[in-house]
């Protein structure tokens, strides 16, 4: 039977692309979001997610006309892909940053869980690691980044993709439900590689993604796999790609230009400062989109 998902935010940079390749793995899709999404055969309903009454009634509605054929009402989808966000600061308010996405999650994993939905993936951000929207020139604590890092942002995007992991987690723990949240790089779409030239030449210019980044339809992928992969409860894991945005190996490139870093494991010639090593032995992530493939140097 097709799998019904409910994705949040598929109207974005980011979600749009993922949206698209659920849909190209057969999955019946229903877009909450404020803009609607040019896409075929999906769906967009306005939702205002820090509405809670919004929330349940999106969750409980028929995907298109058709739904009215099957002479009952709508049932609650399979799984809920929450992307939907203020996406980053210095476009709202921080106070209204923080508020609407910390209130947004809360109301979407809340709605999914009372009405019997166990299968969550949340959006959360690079930006937990604390350097992105860091007040001046700030270090990371160690390389490489995994999901055990300790999380310390100063700012109101990240703090707020903070507190909704520890809300992923802790409705997680309470209604047994496989939630996973991704902390998403830097997402980079297919006419984005003409500056990656640009990012080699420059190389401190990446310091505050860490030299890392997310094809957006290969984090299309990583969405798929966790749609697919049950009985994890709660997880986070790192949607980046495989390898470093620089042209030198990776322990020469941060030996170079993060002296003072400590570096925790051995890490591969090429690998990315954020891993994605989880991902890829947990979920089975393969990407398909790796920058050199795009840019020619």
């Amino acid at each position: 039977m097709t799998k019904r998902i409910v994705f949040t935010g598929g109207t974005g940079k980011a979600g749009r692309h993922a949206v698209a390749h659920l849909l190209s793995k057969g999955y019946s899709i229903l877009n909450l979001d404020l803009k609607p999404l040019d896409l075929p055969g999906v769906n967009t309903l306005i939702t205002d997610i820090t509405d809670s009454g919004q929330v349940f009634n999106a969750l409980t509605t028929h995907f298109g006309f058709d739904g009215y054929n099957n002479g009952e009402p709508p049932s609650a989808p399979d799984a809920i892909v929450h992307f939907a966000a203020i996406p980053r600061v210095m476009i709202e308010p921080d106070n209204k940053t923080f508020s609407a996405n910390v209130v947004g999650t809360y109301n979407v994993i809340e709605a999914a869980m009372k009405l019997g939905v166990r299968k969550v993936i949340v959006a959360s951000s690079e930006t937990t690691y604390g350097v992105c929207f860091a007040e001046g020139d700030k270090d990371f604590h160690s390389f490489p980044l995994e999901e055990d890092y300790d999380t310390d942002p100063m700012d109101s995007y990240g703090l707020s993709k903070v507190v909704n992991e520890k809300t992923a987690r802790a409705f997680a723990m309470r209604y047994s439900a496989d939630i996973y949240a991704l902390r998403i790089g830097n997402v980079i779409e297919p006419q984005d590689y003409a500056n990656f030239p640009g990012y080699l030449d420059n190389p401190m210019s990446r310091k505050r993604n860490a030299w890392s980044y997310i094809d957006a339809r290969d984090l299309g992928e990583i969405v798929h796999l966790c749609i697919e992969k049950d009985g994890l409860g709660y997880q986070v894991f790192n949607a980046v790609n495989d390898t470093i945005t620089a042209d030198l190996p990776t322990p020469e490139f941060l030996a170079k230009y993060c002296p003072d870093t400590p570096v925790t494991r051995p890490m591969g010639a090429d690998e990315a400062p954020i891993s994605n090593r989880k991902a890829r032995e947990v979920l089975g992530f393969k990407e398909a989109h790796p920058w050199k493939a795009y840019v020619k140097r």
